[in-house]
Order: structure tokens, then sequence, then C-alpha cells
């Protein structure tokens, strides 16, 4: 029988069979891909994003189709903590991979109570704490633009949860790996980077903005090249496992990431096109493995050749 190249990589403490994840906010909690994806065959999915209170979102229109991306503005719906623990938690729990759940809040305190609630559910792998969302008004982004908050949020979430911490950073700041240093110290297990980049499209027949909100998160293949910097630049300043995405749609697209530095890839928008990709970048990455002559998938991360 044939050797199958060794996937398996490692964001600290969660030990994943391969480094393809579904991303926040693309994949639902699970079962709405039932029909598509076996869960059992992924590194992981990341929960759509959970708040302390339910959340009703952002007003209509909330995606716009733009080149070689989308514009989003869903604003964070949800039903909140409660509801997620009783109603979704449970469904989760029987996927046989790894459950990291994203968090959200406008205050310190929001994901602090967030991280001691959810770390008492049981079932759940690790939390990525959102302070990168540039779709919500008030003060959550606050937390991924200053350094000095990121540090002490995450420091704080530390001491609130045993449950590994993934920070998700946000591309709209000067300088990411600031953000991403300051996440470390503070006692990040690993950084998941980027987030969507703030956009704007106006439908220049009726001179409004596309969206309800006015500005959205781009997203798709449009940003990639922004995303694979970004995780470059993060990659050469901490030791940190990296998760990278933004307009992965292809194996080839993630090994970008990988070559970059990157850990593990989260797959996004491209769920929308075609809900099984994800499976299909395993297997891409598989086969470029097995031409490469290479075993182990580890090997591949950071192997920039420059």
């Amino acid at each position: 029988m044939e050797n199958l190249p060794d996937l398996r990589v490692s964001l600290g403490r969660i030990h994943l069979r391969n480094p393809v994840l579904v991303a926040s906010g693309t994949f639902g909690y699970g079962e709405e891909y039932k029909d598509f994806v076996d869960p059992g065959e992924l590194g992981g999915i990341i929960t759509k994003a959970v708040t302390l209170k339910p959340r009703k979102g952002n007003p209509p229109p909330r995606l716009a189709e733009t080149p070689a991306g989308l514009l989003n503005s869903i604003g964070l719906e949800n039903p909140g903590v409660e509801v997620f623990l009783k109603e979704k938690l449970p469904h989760l729990k029987r996927l046989k991979t790894r459950i990291i759940v994203n968090i959200a809040g406008e205050k310190k305190t929001e994901y602090l109570y967030l991280a001691e609630k959810l770390g008492k559910g049981g079932g759940i792998d690790a939390l990525e704490v959102n302070i990168s969302c540039p779709n919500v008004e008030k003060r959550g982004l606050i937390f991924g633009t200053r350094a000095d908050l990121a540090f002490s949020l995450v420091k704080g979430l530390k001491q609130a949860t045993d449950l590994p911490l993934i920070v998700k950073l946000t591309p709209n700041v000067t300088d990411i790996t600031e953000i991403a240093q300051a996440a470390e110290e503070a006692g990040a297990e690993a950084l998941s980077l980027i987030n969507t980049i703030l956009g704007m499209a106006i439908d220049v027949n009726t001179r409004r903005p596309k969206l309800g909100a006015i500005t959205g998160g781009l997203s798709g293949p449009a940003i990639r090249p922004v995303a694979v910097r970004m995780v470059r630049q993060t990659f050469q300043k901490v030791n940190l496992p990296l998760i990278g995405m933004g307009g992965i749609m292809s194996a080839e697209d993630a090994l970008e990431f990988i070559l970059a530095g990157a850990t593990a890839v989260a797959v996004g928008t491209a769920n929308f096109v075609d809900p099984a990709v994800s499976l299909k970048i395993v297997e891409g990455l598989r086969q470029y493995l097995r031409k490469m002559r290479i075993n182990y998938f580890h090997h591949l991360i950071g192997d920039l050749r420059t």
C-alpha cells in the first residue's frame, strides 16, 4: 500500500489531521455544509462569531460582488452565547474534527466572560479571538489596531480560560507585525491572518452605496497578494504558528500561504462558490507533496526561496 504524505500539523496545543480549516463566517456552525463536506476530512472548523448577547447584524444589502472579490457587511449577526451553548455546540461536539470557536466583543469584559463561559462548555478545542472585524460599530475593532490593547486583552483571556487562544488580526493597520508581537508576548498560541480589508462599492445608477452599512469587508482572490505578504512579514517577526487566509480558491493558493510561513490555512469566500472546495484543497496538497516527493507537509512551512 502506498504511503500517503503526512499532512498533520500543530497549532500550539491543537493537533490537526491536515492544515485545511474553514474560516469563520463562511461555514456557519458546520450543519449548513453537512451535505457537501465530511468535517472529519478537514483539519478543523472555525465557527461563525459568537457574541455575549444576540446581534441582529447590519441592515441589508449585506453582500456586494466586486471584481475578483466579495464585500460583506454582516455585522456579526448571531444568536448569542447562551443559544450557541444550548443549540449549536451539541451538534459541533459530534463532528470528528477540531472545533475552534470565534468570539467577538465590544469591551474587554465581554471577551473575558465569553472565554470563561465557553471554556466550561466542553467540546471546544480553541478560541479564535476576533479583534479584527471591520463590519461592526463601537469599539471591538480597536483591540486589533493598538498593540497595547491587544496585549491587555490576550493577557486577560489567558487568565480567564485554559483553552488555546488564536488571535485573528486585521490588515487595516500600518504594521500588522506590531499587533502580532503583542499577542505573542501576551500568550497567544497561534495567529489568524488576515481578516477582510475595509472597502466600499457604489451603484452609479442610483448613486447609493451597494451595502446597507455603506462600507464592508473585502474578501476573495483580490486580497490574496496582500494576505500572503502580511503572513510572510509576520512569520519573520514571531515564533507562533500562523493560519493564513484571504482569497484561497485552490491548493495552489493555499501553498502560497504555506511557503510564506503559514502552518495552516482557512478557506472562506471560496465556500460560497464551491461548497466542497475545502476537501479539494486537502487532496490538492496531498498530490503536490507526492509530486514533489515530500513526505511531511511541515517541511513546506516557510520554505520560500529568495
